[in-house]
Parts: C-alpha cells; sequence; structure tokens
C-alpha cells in the first residue's frame, strides 16, 4: 500500500537532486522499507551499443537503495553499493525496486532489482544490485 505522506517525502528529496532531475527518476511508490524510482530511456542515457549505460544502472540502484533507507532511518549516506548486470538494458523505461533488508542503528541494507519496461509494459530482470547506507545527522 503506497503511503502517500512518505511518497511526498522521498519524492521531495529526490526534486532535491540535480542529476535525479537530470536523470529524470521519477518516485512511483513509497512505503516503510520500500521504494520504486522509474527513469525513462533518453538516448544520452545510452552507452555505445544503445544499452542504458551501466553508470545509470548504478545510480538507479544506489538512489533506489537510498530511498528505501530514507523511510526507515532518515537522511542516509551510502557507504558502498554493488551492481550486478544480467542483461543488457533495452526498455521504453527502467524500473528499479528497492527493500530494505535489515535497518541497524547506523547501517541499513538494501536489496534492488533493476529491470527494464517494453512499449507493451512488460518487464525483463536487467540488474541487481545491494547498498550498504549509513545514517546521518542527529
Amino acid at each position: 500500500m503506497i503511503d502517500h505522506d512518505l511518497l511526498a517525502r522521498v519524492a521531495t528529496v529526490n526534486a532535491s537532486a540535480e542529476f535525479n532531475r537530470w536523470a529524470g527518476f521519477e518516485v512511483v511508490s513509497a512505503e516503510a522499507g520500500r521504494v520504486t524510482l522509474r527513469m525513462n530511456w533518453k538516448a544520452e542515457a545510452g552507452q555505445y551499443s544503445g544499452f542504458l549505460h551501466a553508470g545509470l544502472i548504478g545510480a538507479l540502484i544506489d538512489t533506489a537503495g537510498g530511498f528505501a533507507a530514507l523511510t526507515r532511518a532518515g537522511m542516509v549516506l551510502t557507504s558502498h553499493f554493488s551492481v550486478n548486470c544480467l542483461a543488457p538494458a533495452v526498455g521504453n523505461a527502467f524500473i528499479a525496486d528497492a527493500q530494505v533488508i535489515r535497518a541497524g542503528k547506523r547501517q541499513i541494507f538494501t536489496r534492488v532489482d533493476l529491470f527494464a519496461e517494453d512499449s507493451a509494459g512488460g518487464r525483463k530482470l536487467v540488474a541487481t544490485g545491494e547498498t550498504i547506507l549509513m545514517t546521518v545527522g542527529a
């Protein structure tokens, strides 16, 4: 179930990041410990073979994991993330589904699946990742 207050909070943080605005990241859903991001394809996000550049794959995984952690712990900072590219990222849009796996007092661990979406709305898993985030502030 979408928590509209939490969705608005995450969307506000997303909109505050110039890189996220440039990339076109959109917060689709947010609930405690879970966030979904969407990025529509644009040619300037491609690499030499026309696939989504791995740098943007990593950015989607890092950002989605960070936002999932934010829903549980407030403001966070990534201390580590890893990406596994499973298939060429080709699609009309890319959907990053992130989930908090464990939230401690100082570290939050997340898992992220990245899907390529075709014009008919079908999805293919193209990458997975994990993030470790640290709480910041108070």
